[in-house]
């Protein structure tokens, strides 16, 4: 299937304008496979010549141009030639058959297991917008859109703009502004919305009505959420907001977390909790919502050119979401969460050979397939980071007035980085294109070092930089409490450039602990001198400030990584000092790295059982703690966590047949399904409880649940059916695909999988070829052998790459696993 490349949507663009679609989609006809659509395409050529829209269908019924009927037989794979265009204006008619999607692309068909009802909805991004309607398929070709679906009667229809039903069971929806086609949005089905209405506009929030109690119970705080952001939003920028209503619409088997459809966000509908959650993770959702509000400006009023900007797009929602947010709402402290599990995603992703630059070259992009490579942690994490420093660097004043300006500049249209950077040298005397150049042109992380020297009652400060960026960052000093000896007081806090031509000196002894980069404003690997090593391992929990703890653990699991500190040692820090932290991303973050990346990957199979009795002494420590109820989201945590580390069955099953842990919480569905799995890895579950716990939660989710259960089994029956499902029927969905491959790979049934190591790199190429990108990102993430930490399937997956038949997804999902997987046999070693 051809993709298409910069080269040709230059060459489109320069040759047309277009105008208008009218679109019409009759979700009645086709029964579960297929539904019908007609698009109606104005548009004018500014020459005689040729050029091609795109379709990708079951049946190409007709094509008429100017009313002249088109051969459907001249459809290639998902282009439609259009030859001999004469200069002016034309209008294309396309009637053709379409297939729904299963893969949470297109038109994504999805029936609910605990009602059988069935909803539609459309992730067209990139290039999935042929999959539902013929188009000319690139984000600088913007035109209006008119929107009409036939629908069943008890079905409602939401799309970019307020939606009006009519009596033949058609609705039509609202003109849209200059929006690109891969911003149109459709999601049709038996919705549960609660709506209410802000600033003039009409608020939606929409999901399956299975799950209308749980969306019920959280309306209140969503809303409150959208409006905070929504006025702060409005404080900011200049523009108001463009579009005519704000639905928010919550969907099953979603792939990525939401999408900024204008006036139509889709998320995925986890973010509707239907058991219990941690306060991090409705701070976590509400991230969600302000980084997808902040696209209305950023993406959909101004769109990239071309996909080699998309850090434009997500970078900036990804500062403006977590900095909008703190100004905003009741989390305040967003940038801890950034810190520990956001930035720890785009260093991981930086020291990668798939590493990239923020922005990259145009050539480094030439196609939608490259581009689709980019959607990481250095697009998100590393990008918004290097924004914070750029505010830090620029001033907030100085930033949102260039912000303002490109926004006036290019409202309806598309912008480049040089138009971004243009703007912004606009507002301030600072050198921005030079920034620019050694920021986002570049890849890697700087390290940052430390050199203390102490003399005449003065400290001096020498910061080492291995890389090539200069950094704005803050330095913090602390010193011992005299007191008990383990709290740490700051004694100063001040600001540096780095490099500096000369030692920074201070006055007093030197302190007990040193911190670059206290308050996380750059981006960059940070190194500890000796004796502030000494402080953080024996006190980090007697820093005062959660952010600055965040930076401290951040250089631990870096130098973890990097093979400079003993994975045991990492350990034995968090069980020193996690009992007595505060903040539930610090808790969350310590706790998955120690177990995903020390306990399954890092430790050695005879290491791992003293790793996982750590762990779970650890939690129990935590549970223990919190049996006064004060802390129900760090309980939460503790819980779950202990319940993974388990070795033995007993405590887990009597609590599964006790229906609670002692003290709290109750077991709600996830809990249950944890518990389960954890028994099924241990081989203390069977496939007739399995299902009795899906009879008794026969709900997507719970589906899920099973699925991961089933293929957790250590049992070769399990393991073969398991394994046929993934890569040989083609029937499961994206997320039932994803639930089996979790469960499938476990550290625990090492011998019992090592005959589906090689299996893996045979199976997982012709996959990837059949079912798409997103299944073949999804095959590299979760499907791979990452518990078989051995150069044997280092090898194997090295032999894979030099496969010509590799589709780029499955190519860069294995590119980063088996990185991972070299540093993971480096830290061993």
């Amino acid at each position: 299937m051809p993709v298409l490349t910069r080269d040709e949507a230059q060459t489109r663009a320069h040759f047309l304008d277009v105008q208008r679609y009218a679109i019409e989609l009759d979700l009645t006809t086709g029964g579960e496979d297929t539904f019908t659509s007609h698009t109606a395409i104005h548009f004018t050529t500014r020459r005689a010549g040729d050029t091609f829209v795109e379709v990708r269908c079951a049946t190409l019924r007709s094509v008429t141009l100017d009313g002249t009927p088109l051969d459907p037989e001249t459809l290639l794979d998902n282009r439609l030639p259009l030859t001999a265009l004469t200069e002016g204006p034309h209008e294309l008619r396309v009637d053709a058959v379409m297939r729904y999607s299963r893969t949470g692309e297109g038109l994504h068909r999805f029936t609910d297991p605990a009602d059988g009802e069935t909803y539609v909805y459309t992730q067209l991004f990139m290039d999935d917008v042929q999959r539902v309607f013929a188009a000319f398929d690139q984000p600088d070709l913007k035109a209006a859109f008119d929107l009409t679906v036939t629908a069943p009667d008890t079905w409602t229809v939401l799309a970019n703009g307020i939606t009006t039903r009519h009596d033949d069971g058609r609705w039509t929806a609202a003109t849209t502004p200059l929006i690109s086609t891969y911003l149109l949005a459709v999601a049709a089905g038996p919705w549960h919305s609660v709506t209410t209405e802000h600033a003039g506009l009409p608020f939606g929030l929409h999901c399956r009505r299975s799950l209308a109690p749980h969306l019920d119970a959280d309306a209140d705080e969503l809303f409150e959420i959208t409006r905070q952001c929504f006025d702060r939003y409005h404080e900011k920028f200049d523009e108001p907001y463009p579009f005519d209503s704000y639905d928010q619409a919550f969907v099953p088997e979603f792939n990525a977390g939401a999408m900024e459809n204008p006036g139509l966000v889709t998320f995925r509908d986890a973010f509707v909790h239907r058991s219990a959650v941690t306060d991090t993770q409705r701070q976590t959702r509400a991230m969600v919502v302000a980084h997808e509000m902040a696209h209305m400006w950023f993406g959909d009023l101004v769109t990239l050119q071309w996909w080699d900007d998309i850090w434009l797009n997500e970078s900036f929602a990804e500062y403006m979401g977590y900095q909008t947010l703190t100004e905003a709402t009741r989390f305040t402290d967003t940038w801890v969460d950034f810190a520990i599990a956001r930035k720890a995603w785009g260093y991981d992703a930086d020291q990668r050979p798939s590493t990239h630059p923020v922005a990259p070259a145009p050539e480094a992009v030439p196609d939608t397939a490259s581009a689709l490579l980019n959607f990481d942690g250095i697009s998100y994490a590393k990008g918004a980071s290097a924004l914070r420093q750029l505010v830090a660097w620029l001033g907030e004043k100085d930033f949102l007035a260039g912000i303002n300006t490109h926004f006036a500049r290019h409202k309806f249209a598309n912008a480049t980085l040089a138009d971004f950077i243009d703007s912004l040298a606009g507002a301030t005397d600072r050198d921005v294109h030079t920034w620019a150049q050694q920021w986002l042109s570049t890849t890697g992380a700087d390290t940052l070092t430390p050199t203390v020297a102490e003399h005449d009652g003065q400290w001096h400060l020498t910061v080492t930089r291995q890389g090539q960026r200069p950094h704005r960052l803050t330095v913090g000093a602390y010193d011992r409490d005299p007191l008990d000896g383990r709290t740490l007081v700051p004694r100063d806090r001040f600001d540096i450039d780095v490099p500096h031509t000369a030692p920074l000196t201070r006055p007093g002894p030197r302190p007990a602990l040193i911190v670059l980069n206290d308050q996380d404003l750059t981006y960059a690997k940070v190194r500890l001198d000796e004796t502030s090593t000494e402080a953080a391992l024996r006190s980090l929990s007697g820093v005062p400030d959660a952010l600055t703890r965040a930076v401290l653990l951040n250089t631990l699991r870096d130098m973890v990584r990097d093979g400079e500190l003993a994975p045991g040692d990492y350990l034995e820090t968090a069980r020193a000092h996690l009992c007595e932290e505060s903040d539930l991303a610090v808790v969350e973050g310590v706790l998955a790295f120690a177990a995903t990346h020390i306990g399954d990957r890092y430790l050695t199979p005879a290491e791992r059982p003293a790793a996982l009795g750590l762990l779970s002494d650890l939690t129990r420590d935590l549970i223990r703690r919190t049996e006064d109820a004060t802390h129900p989201g760090l309980r939460l945590i503790a819980v779950r966590h202990f319940i993974d580390a388990a070795t033995q069955p007993d405590t887990l099953r009597a609590w599964l047949q006790d229906g609670h842990v002692p003290g709290g919480p109750e077991l709600d569905p996830e809990l249950r399904w944890r518990i389960l799995t954890r028994l099924a890895v241990l081989g203390a579950s069977d496939p007739a409880e399995i299902a009795t716990h899906l009879a008794g939660d026969p709900s997507a989710t719970g589906e899920e649940g099973a699925a991961r259960c089933r293929a957790a089994l250590p049992t070769p029956a399990a393991k073969e059916a398991a394994w046929n499902a993934l890569f040989h029927s083609d029937t499961l969905s994206n997320y039932l695909f994803t639930a089996t491959a979790q469960g499938f790979w476990q550290p625990e049934q090492a011998d019992l999988l090592a005959p589906y190591v090689a299996r893996y790199y045979e199976d997982a190429v012709p996959f990837a070829a059949r079912r798409g990108p997103a299944m073949a990102k999804a095959a590299g993430r979760y499907a791979f052998p990452m518990s078989a930490v051995e150069q044997e399937n280092l090898r194997l997956g090295e032999a894979c790459l030099t496969r010509a038949d590799l589709t780029p997804a499955l190519r860069r999902g294995l590119t980063d696993q088996l990185d991972d997987l070299r540093r993971a046999l480096r830290v061993r070693g």
